[in-house]
């Protein structure tokens, strides 16, 4: 399953970083949401500057940084193409102009009516750059302009569905938007006289910001030179948080909606082992996003926790594979088997889910050919039975192993001696607390929005109207 996007916003009220430099940490701390691209602009209220590439933080901004330096505002993106070919022309920030001046956008997650709206704009005669559902809605913010940016934001709410955490800049503000039912995470913080804006709450100590609050779902923050304003756009009854991303996406370090992703995750292994003991001699995890899992697994059963496998760190999450040959082979190049550790044991591994099961079924041979006398695989969420429609690149139906195969069919599909799978009920326990609901839509494929109907309400709307 691959990542979403990070998004990140600073406005400087004091000289203690440089905005480009406060983004380009904060998009350090948010690389493991995207490495197909990143990007930073910047103003200083009279010009933006900006560089995007293709690749890592590292990578992009090796030679670049030092040209973007100065001003007072600056936001920031790293991507992985849910919506949107991965090229460069699509890396964001999305800078452009309209009747305001200059406008940024950088956008985490997906709108499930894009490509109507787009229709409807080109019909208008807008122009559209790259294939970025982002552009989509700046140029929906750019054509109601003329009644102020508020109310061009509000207006674009209206008619856009899906999931956006929002980070956008004019010459004089930075403004965080994020979806009415708060699909994609969104934090506040604050670094002196400094507001900053992210995807995660790590990002913040990256700079030594402070984490002030998670911006409400449909809500707008508003921060200039006078301070920071907020604005209720949009009110839902039900809110519908991403649960994946305390299950995998998030860094554990991170806080979402009150909630601890590393306790979270802690939890999620101290309910497996209530729900399913097993005689075995370790407890271990597929690093990293397990590690919690399999610490709570390992604390709660009693039974000793060691490492059963080794990651190249090198590899990384961008390691491309052009043929079959090499995916079967790029399993053995980002993980090892700790031989000493695993040979004649019986072994409960812990990971956090199974999509296709390639990885699973190459990780229970690796561990049966380094000498586990048992494989017992324990998985800290349901099984991915739907794909999702909301900022997540997973795969569609037919590729999916647990939505056309039974856990018993799965567990030999991957070679297992005996394979669970965490309830929902248990996995929205795990997240008690949080003052929000959640959507689990990959897990029972009841999602936020009714999707057709949405669609159907996006055919039939005139943006003419669109106050």
């Amino acid at each position: 399953m691959a990542e979403e996007c990070g998004v990140f916003g600073i406005f400087m009220d004091d000289h203690r970083y440089d905005p480009a430099e406060a983004t380009y940490l904060g998009l350090y701390a948010l690389q493991h949401r995207g490495q197909e691209s990143a990007g930073i602009a910047v103003t200083d209220g009279k010009e933006a500057k900006f560089h995007k590439g293709m690749g890592l933080c590292s990578e992009v901004f090796k030679d670049s940084l030092g040209k973007i330096l100065g001003g007072h505002i600056g936001i920031g993106h790293v991507r992985y193409s849910t919506t949107g070919d991965s090229k460069a022309d699509n890396a964001q920030p999305l800078v452009m102009s309209y009747r305001g001046g200059k406008l940024a956008l950088a956008h985490n997650g997906n709108l499930i009516n894009s490509s109507i709206l787009r229709e409807k704009l080109e019909d208008e005669g807008s122009v559209f750059q790259t294939t970025l559902d982002t552009e989509v809605m700046a140029n929906l913010i750019a054509r109601q302009s003329k009644q102020g940016i508020l109310k061009a934001i509000t207006g674009m709410m209206k008619v856009v569905r899906g999931s956006y955490a929002l980070v956008m800049m004019t010459g004089e503000e930075l403004i965080a938007v994020r979806d009415p039912l708060g699909i994609r995470p969104l934090a506040l913080g604050k670094l002196d006289n400094s507001y900053v804006i992210a995807s995660e709450s790590c990002a913040f100590d990256a700079i030594d910001a402070e984490f002030v609050r998670d911006v409400r779902p449909g809500e707008i923050i508003v921060i200039n030179k006078d301070g920071l304003k907020s604005y209720q756009a949009q009110s839902s009854m039900e809110t519908a948080l991403c649960v994946f991303e305390y299950v995998y996406f998030a860094r554990p370090d991170s806080d979402i909606d009150g909630i601890s992703v590393y306790r979270s995750r802690e939890n999620m292994g101290t309910r497996l082992a209530q729900a399913f003991p097993i005689d075995a001699d370790l407890v271990s995890d597929v690093p990293d996003s397990a590690t919690p899992a399999a610490s709570g697994y390992a604390a709660e059963s009693g039974i000793p926790y060691a490492k059963a496998l080794a990651k190249n760190r090198y590899v990384g999450r961008t390691f491309i594979q052009p043929s079959q040959a090499l995916r079967e082979r790029g399993v053995k190049l980002k993980l090892n088997a700790m031989k000493r550790n695993v040979h004649g044991k019986r072994l409960i591994l812990i990971d956090d889910s199974i999509v296709r099961g390639t990885t699973s079924r190459k990780i229970v041979e690796m561990l049966r050919l380094a000498g586990a006398r048992e494989v017992h695989m324990m998985i800290s969420s349901p099984p991915v039975i739907c794909p999702c429609f909301f900022g997540i690149d997973t795969p569609s139906h037919d590729q999916l192993i647990g939505s056309k195969n039974s856990v018993e069919e799965i567990r030999r599909i991957i070679g297992a001696d005996t394979l669970n799978y965490l309830s929902i009920e248990d996995l929205l326990k795990t997240v008690e607390g949080a003052g929000c609901n959640f959507c689990a839509g990959c897990f029972n494929g009841n999602y936020p929005v009714d999707i057709k109907k949405a669609l159907k309400e996006t055919e039939a709307l005139d943006l003419a109207t669109i106050e």
